[in-house]
């Protein structure tokens, strides 16, 4: 497949024109995950089993895609194009790593696959989230040596210890110790069995180890059998009720060459055993005859005409390994491509505030999950980095628990809750979870979701390949909706001031802004009744990646259920309550997004009707930020009219925003139409642990400069003259210092700062 574009049965002798101009794929890992396929698919024949097989070496996107043409998988689900057949197999050989066919790597486009196969690190997270409330699944997870390097995989060894098995099925890791990574030994390469069995069993780990070449499939046959043995047994005390508290789970290393099988050497280098053999052994086998020789001999030691006859038929030895219930190949099981399994709806209306009520948002989440909990005893999970506590969101844990499988006093409990202090691994069994048609929840601390950045974004290539396909082809029409991933984001940098400036940072947003914006959504909800609607909303989506930004602390309600329904589902709306009295148009224009920032436009507005009473004002809230992308460029953009609806034609329109300035910008800026009228204010990276208030100041969010600006907008437009303006600003300079006085003596901010502001 990374060579040939012809002659692939090797019919005649291969000339240059049998080979791809480009020689793109990875080779070196390929042997040990055939060999696997094999013979994982032998076990699923003899025991009937239910077993997804989750490659973390996903460059060996040709191993897998050969053996998945072989279980007739791929002709499953590209009817036409990649048939059991001569023409079939050429057709796959050709277009690998070709404009049109697969890619180099794994992705959505491959049957059984419920992991992107580029960055390195997460297969084994995704594995034991896919097994969560799975009894009767395996899922048999291969990590490359390399990718064990990862810290990211270095924490999954511990996943084990959050799986009920009276539950939820079984992972069986499989570490391919095959000695390089592209230039270099591996760690786990250079380290002998005992060392190997040291770490592992550190782990909690039972391991067998397959290494006789000689005798390699006798060996990882009998460890197999070996393994799922061991895993009936542990699964077999739980469900009787006589759980093992610590069960050593199995995992097999198998140790092959790297590039076994292929070429020895070329050039004078060594190619099998070696890091030369990870991507293409013979790069100029286009243009080299030396290299196409030793193609030539390399391709057909493998004695194609023994296993395929001339039609390009499997010989009738080949397929007897082959589960006899195509359903159960490692490329159909039902559970990798079509599982969603709805939630049953749980109303969020009995969980809100009356209007006027102080309340937080986390505590009216934690509340409402505990329902939604309950309805949903076994497809929704929370998965939370050891900070379910300090969110405020522990009344999720009223009728549930901890699900932590070595602390003797949350073992075989059926927690829904899952706390462990790697948002590595949060966002792994998330992914895995949702992946196989359930729902997940992840809240965190704001600055720490950026951890997993590069997680989201390699989910969302998943996403946006499974719904959209490919090079503008959808070619996977047969994998089926999934639940949306669902991030609260909360202990913002807002209310960060005790625990200082390491703490702030709200640039997940931008990652999320990044995604494809089909399936990218951020909410602002600035109180619980809308935090509710937005979460109860965002549970009922689709194929998407949903971050809610929310306070933890009590704050405001400022609209009643009623008013929060209308106004969420509209994304954006005018608080009529702060704004100037009557339908009339606007002198300027407040906008608030966050609760935090949206509080201080509230209290600025307050400030500016009993300074200047004559300058009209419009105060604005933004829920959904996706609202103001530009007309066209996303589902939720608001048209010209609704966007001058809101903001007018030419006004002068401050926002103060919760995120980075750049964030918004970068949407206003699509829309072109009247940028030049538009402030932004939002988080500037200044902080250090002060008081809640003196975060705003420094940061130029705060009441005082949304006032500030007001008025200078005011002189500006001739409302106000420049006399009262210049008496109003010194007025406001005086009360800020005043109030930062204040907190600089008493180390606290004002009782009163975040009292509701009030409106006559």
């Amino acid at each position: 497949m990374i060579f040939l574009r012809d002659n692939t049965l090797l019919e005649r002798p291969l000339r240059f024109e049998d080979i791809k101009p480009r020689l793109l794929g990875h080779w070196g890992t390929c042997p040990g995950l055939i060999l696997l396929h094999a013979h994982l698919s032998l076990l699923i024949r003899n025991h009937d089993l239910d077993m997804i097989y989750v490659i973390g070496p996903g460059h060996g996107a040709p191993a897998a895609l050969a053996c998945l043409w072989l279980e007739r998988s791929l002709e499953n689900f590209y009817p036409g194009e990649y048939g059991v057949n001569r023409e079939g197999l050429g057709r796959l050989i050709a277009r690998f790593a070709v404009p049109g066919g697969f890619p180099s790597h794994i992705n959505a486009e491959t049957p059984g696959a419920i992991h992107e196969g580029g960055e390195l690190g997460y297969a084994l997270a995704v594995s034991f989230g896919a097994v969560m409330d799975k009894p009767d699944v395996i899922v048999a997870c291969v990590v490359g040596d390399g990718e064990a390097e990862t810290g990211a995989t270095a924490a999954a060894w511990h996943a084990h210890k959050f799986i009920d098995p009276r539950e939820s099925g079984a992972v069986l890791p499989i570490l391919h110790v095959n000695g390089f990574k592209i230039s270099e030994r591996t760690i786990f390469g250079t380290m002998d069995d005992k060392e190997l069995v040291a770490l592992f069993s550190g782990y909690g780990w039972l391991v067998c180890i397959v290494d006789d070449l000689e005798h390699i499939d006798e060996q990882l046959y009998s460890a197999l059998e070996w393994a799922l043995a061991e895993i009936h047994t542990i699964q077999q005390a739980a469900r009787e009720e006589k759980p093992i508290l610590k069960p050593r789970w199995p995992m097999i290393v198998l140790k092959t060459p790297k590039g076994w099988t292929g070429p020895k050497e070329i050039d004078g280098k060594i190619l099998e055993g070696s890091f030369t053999s990870h991507q293409v052994p013979l790069p100029k086998a286009n243009s080299d005859k030396a290299h196409l020789t030793a193609l030539q001999e390399w391709l057909s030691s493998y004695r194609i005409h023994e296993l395929l006859d001339p039609e390009g038929h499997p010989v009738p030895i080949v397929a007897h390994i082959l589960p006899q219930n195509e359903t159960k190949r490692l490329g159909r099981l039902r559970l990798t491509h079509e599982s969603y399994t709805p939630l049953n709806e749980v109303p969020w209306h009995p969980f809100s505030f009356p209007k006027g009520a102080d309340a937080s948002s986390m505590k009216a989440v934690g509340n409402y999950l505990d329902a939604v909990f309950q309805a949903n005893p076994h497809t929704i999970r929370l998965f939370s980095p050891d900070e379910l506590e300090s969110n405020k969101l522990s009344s999720i844990l009223t009728h549930t628990g901890r699900n932590f499988q070595w602390d003797e006093h949350s073992f075989a409990k059926d927690g829904r809750v899952i706390e462990v202090l790697s948002e590595h691994l949060c966002q792994g069994f998330m992914e895995g979870y949702t992946l196989t048609g359930r729902t997940g929840i992840f809240p965190s601390y704001e600055a720490f979701l950026g951890i997993v950045s590069t997680m989201v974004v390699q989910y969302g290539k998943f996403v946006k390949i499974a719904k959209q396909g490919g090079g503008g082809s959808r070619r996977t029409r047969w994998r089926g909706d999934l639940h949306s991933l669902n991030y609260i984001e909360t202990s913002t940098w807002t209310r960060q001031e005790h625990n200082g400036f390491s703490h702030q940072n709200p640039g997940f947003v931008g990652t999320v802004l990044s995604m494809k914006a089909e399936f990218a959504r951020v909410y602002f909800p600035p109180d619980a009744n809308t935090f509710l609607y937005t979460l109860h909303h965002c549970l009922e989506s689709n194929n998407l990646v949903n971050l809610l930004i929310g306070s933890k602390h009590p704050a405001p309600t400022y609209l009643s259920p009623e008013e929060a329904s209308l106004h969420c589902s509209r994304g954006a709306g005018i608080f009529y309550f702060a704004s100037s009295p009557g339908d009339v148009v606007p002198n300027i224009v407040l906008v608030g997004i966050g609760t935090e920032l949206t509080f201080e436009v509230i209290a600025a507005a307050s400030l500016l009707h009993t300074l200047v009473p004559h300058l009209r004002i419009r105060v604005v809230n933004v829920v959904d930020l996706m609202r103001l992308s530009a007309e066209g460029s996303h589902s939720h953009s608001l048209t010209l009219g609704e966007f001058e609806e809101l903001f007018t034609a030419d006004k002068p329109v401050l926002f103060n925003y919760h995120g980075y300035v750049s964030d918004l910008q970068a949407l206003l800026f699509g829309r072109r139409e009247g940028v030049g009228r538009m402030w932004v204010r939002g988080y500037r990276e200044e902080g250090s642990t002060t008081t809640p208030f003196e975060m705003m100041v420094v940061n130029g969010v705060s009441r005082f400069d949304v006032v500030k600006w007001a008025i200078k907008r005011g002189v500006e437009g001739g409302v106000l003259g420049e006399g009262e303006g210049g008496r109003v600003l010194n007025q406001i300079e005086r009360k800020e210092q005043s109030v930062r006085g204040f907190i600089r003596e008493h180390g606290k901010d004002p009782d009163d700062m975040y009292d509701m502001p009030k409106f006559e």
